[in-house]
Protein backbone atom coordinates (compact mmCIF):
# COMPACT_ATOMS: atom_id res chain seq x y z
CA UNK A 1 0.00 0.00 0.00
CA UNK A 2 1.60 3.31 -1.08
CA UNK A 3 2.62 5.72 1.94
CA UNK A 4 0.47 8.70 0.09
CA UNK A 5 -3.14 6.86 0.84
CA UNK A 6 -5.45 8.49 3.92
CA UNK A 7 -5.93 5.99 6.97
CA UNK A 8 -9.57 4.32 6.17
CA UNK A 9 -10.28 3.32 10.26
CA UNK A 10 -10.26 7.78 11.12
CA UNK A 11 -12.75 8.77 8.26
CA UNK A 12 -15.13 10.53 10.19
CA UNK A 13 -15.53 13.99 11.86
CA UNK A 14 -14.87 13.62 15.57
CA UNK A 15 -15.82 17.10 16.13
CA UNK A 16 -19.23 16.42 14.64
CA UNK A 17 -19.93 13.32 16.30
CA UNK A 18 -22.66 13.44 19.62
CA UNK A 19 -23.25 11.08 22.32
CA UNK A 20 -24.92 7.51 21.69
CA UNK A 21 -26.33 6.96 25.00
CA UNK A 22 -27.86 10.62 25.92
CA UNK A 23 -31.53 10.33 26.62
CA UNK A 24 -31.49 6.57 27.99
CA UNK A 25 -31.49 7.45 32.20
CA UNK A 26 -34.34 9.47 31.39
CA UNK A 27 -36.41 7.87 29.36
CA UNK A 28 -36.00 4.99 31.60
CA UNK A 29 -37.35 6.98 34.30
CA UNK A 30 -40.06 7.96 32.43
CA UNK A 31 -40.74 4.85 31.26
CA UNK A 32 -40.87 3.26 34.71
CA UNK A 33 -43.17 6.35 35.98
CA UNK A 34 -45.83 5.44 32.81
CA UNK A 35 -45.67 2.00 34.03
CA UNK A 36 -46.40 3.47 37.74
CA UNK A 37 -49.46 5.09 36.61
CA UNK A 38 -50.46 2.47 34.21
CA UNK A 39 -51.09 0.05 37.27
CA UNK A 40 -53.08 2.23 39.42
CA UNK A 41 -55.00 2.84 36.62
CA UNK A 42 -55.36 -0.97 35.23
CA UNK A 43 -54.78 -3.16 38.02
CA UNK A 44 -51.35 -5.15 37.54
CA UNK A 45 -51.62 -7.59 34.30
CA UNK A 46 -49.56 -9.61 33.42
CA UNK A 47 -48.04 -7.49 30.07
CA UNK A 48 -47.34 -4.65 32.99
CA UNK A 49 -45.37 -7.30 35.16
CA UNK A 50 -43.49 -8.23 32.53
CA UNK A 51 -42.75 -4.43 31.52
CA UNK A 52 -42.41 -3.34 35.29
CA UNK A 53 -39.34 -6.58 34.78
CA UNK A 54 -37.70 -5.03 32.07
CA UNK A 55 -37.78 -1.47 33.66
CA UNK A 56 -36.31 -2.59 36.93
CA UNK A 57 -33.41 -4.51 35.03
CA UNK A 58 -32.69 -0.98 33.61
CA UNK A 59 -32.36 1.05 36.28
CA UNK A 60 -30.52 -1.28 37.98
CA UNK A 61 -28.13 -1.31 35.32
CA UNK A 62 -28.05 2.60 35.31
CA UNK A 63 -27.81 2.30 39.08
CA UNK A 64 -30.93 4.45 39.55
CA UNK A 65 -32.31 4.48 43.49
CA UNK A 66 -36.36 4.01 43.15
CA UNK A 67 -36.58 6.23 46.25
CA UNK A 68 -35.61 9.31 44.68
CA UNK A 69 -38.02 8.63 41.47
Amino acid sequence: MPANKRPRRVNYSVNKKGPKAGNKVMKAVAHYKTLQKRISFEWETKWLQNAMKVVMVKLKKYQINLNKI
